[in-house]
């Protein structure tokens, strides 16, 4: 599991955010091309080196995770922003094998002109997880 993962499962089981976002145009990694608007793409920005805990078993790992906001107005991005913020900001819990998860606000990109003519920005979040060795 990674960070990504982590994002990308939440915001998939949001039911505010799939009603505005449908689950299926929330990808990993890279957006196809002409897909409908609006869109989400969650990627890895950087990832500390997985430390193991002391005679435990397992790893704390801590990444910086973007999700990137691509909608057809400026009004449907900043929208989608904040349902980002509501779902995953503060999170803490326990997902598919990553445990004591924590995931904080890590900053907001500038809002940029994408393909188009859409509109775009990112929101970035920390995460941080123990997964098993």
């Amino acid at each position: 599991m990674t960070g990504a993962e982590i994002v990308g499962t939440l915001l998939r089981a949001s039911a505010s955010l799939t009603a505005v976002v449908p689950a299926e145009r929330i990808k990993l990694g890279q957006l196809p091309e002409g897909i409908l608007l609006p869109a989400l793409l969650v990627r890895v920005v950087s990832l500390i080196d997985r430390q193991p805990l002391k005679r435990t078993g397992w790893v704390r790992s801590i990444g910086r995770i973007s999700v990137t906001v691509r909608a057809a107005s400026y009004r449907e991005h900043v929208e989608i922003i904040g349902l980002l913020r509501e779902c995953c900001a503060g999170w803490t819990g326990n997902l598919a094998g990553a445990e004591r998860i924590s995931i904080l606000t890590a900053g907001l990109g500038p809002d940029l002109l994408g393909p188009g003519n859409s509109f775009e920005q990112a929101q970035d979040f920390r995460v941080s997880f123990d997964a098993e060795i």
